[in-house]
């Protein structure tokens, strides 16, 4: 017996209470698609996926609840929808395949749009590690710490201590500093390894987040899938490094799409722009609140440039699994627009406009 796998469902019909469905075989042309029965099928998944899907588009259609049972035939309207909804999902995972091998962090990312026929943004390239435009030079650090123990027993204060500010973290890798402050983390020369407390936002992204489509406008958006406790370091925005002249070029055109991805490092200075519209890591996709639940942080670990901070997100409280995590635009060392955009983050403390 030949066992055929089911690419996607294109069709739907109903003969004397019996339900048929229009197979697409994966591996076969569309040439090759045969209407087999309910109880031939066995891709529970799909099935629920299809009558999902059309059970949306109808109640869009009309406006109102659709029926439990579905019609005898489909118009041609839904069938093209349930097919276009289809090869979305399967460009959806692809690229959710493609972020999860790029990715360098223990945090996996799933991607979900349940809103639109929107197909995900394939000229946009994951990153794990900041980039440099040409012409600009970190930096590194030349020393690094003899601590055996950096928490307990830290020697000349650490790392920190030698920066002349205080140890960043708990036990728990939760940040102590108010925002503002600056973080300097253990770097490549220290002794202690990359267990170290003071290596937090260099071991990368822990959680296991979702990129979704919002269904208010505001484009694709972050939730988490896990809860974060307050003070726990989430992700870092990464991106292009260049120079704020060039971010002023490149920002005129960001205006003109009413896209917000420069990240401006002005933390003693304002000479360099991180720019995450085309590379960049899962922070590419993090939306403004008002009433945000993440909170931006300085952060400096092999580069001693204070003109070029490394920008990581703290959570500002405890954040439960399926909520969408958020930063506010206007936070110190976020990123300048030139043009007004209204904002959408549905806060009791929305100030109406993001700029």
């Amino acid at each position: 017996m030949c066992v055929f796998e089911v690419d996607y469902l294109c069709n739907y019909k109903r003969i004397r209470n019996q339900e048929y469905f229009l197979v697409k075989w994966k591996g076969y042309s569309d040439s090759e698609n045969s209407w087999e029965p309910h109880q031939n099928l066995r891709c529970t998944q799909l099935l629920k996926q299809f009558y999902h899907d059309l059970k949306f588009e109808a109640s869009r259609i009309s406006g109102r609840q659709p029926r439990d049972q579905l019609p005898c035939k489909l118009k041609a309207v839904l069938v093209k929808y349930v097919v276009q909804k289809a090869l979305q999902r399967k460009s959806l995972k692809r690229w959710e395949r493609t972020l999860n091998t790029r990715r360098a962090h223990k945090g996996t990312i799933s991607v979900e749009n349940e809103v639109d026929l929107d197909e995900p943004p394939w000229d946009f390239t994951y990153i794990n590690e900041l980039m440099v435009a040409k012409g600009i030079t970190m930096s590194q650090m030349a020393v690094g710490c003899k601590c055996k123990n950096c928490l307990l027993k830290p020697v000349k204060g650490c790392c920190p201590g030698i920066s002349l500010t205080k140890f960043a973290y708990n036990v728990q890798g939760q940040v102590l500093l108010k925002a503002g402050q600056p973080i300097y983390e253990c770097n490549n020369h220290c002794r202690c390894s990359i267990d170290c407390a003071n290596r937090v936002v260099q071991k990368g992204i822990f959680y296991n987040l979702c990129i979704f489509r919002t269904n208010n406008g505001r484009g694709w958006g972050v939730r988490t899938l896990e809860k974060i406790l307050n003070h726990t370091f989430v992700m870092e925005y990464m991106g292009e490094i260049i120079t704020s002249e060039e971010a002023e070029q490149r920002g005129k055109a960001y205006d003109r799409q009413g896209t917000t991805y420069l990240f401006d490092l002005d933390y003693v200075e304002d000479v360099y722009t991180v720019d995450g519209a085309q590379f960049g890591n899962i922070s590419h996709f993090l939306n403004h609140s008002c009433s945000p639940n993440l909170q931006v942080y300085n952060v400096f670990i092999n580069n001693v440039d204070q003109r070029m901070p490394r920008i990581a997100f703290f959570a500002t409280r405890n954040i439960q699994a399926g909520e969408e995590l958020t930063f506010d635009y206007h936070m110190q060392g976020s990123s300048k627009k030139r043009v007004r955009i209204e904002c959408k983050c549905g806060s009791k403390f929305c100030r109406k406009y993001l700029f």
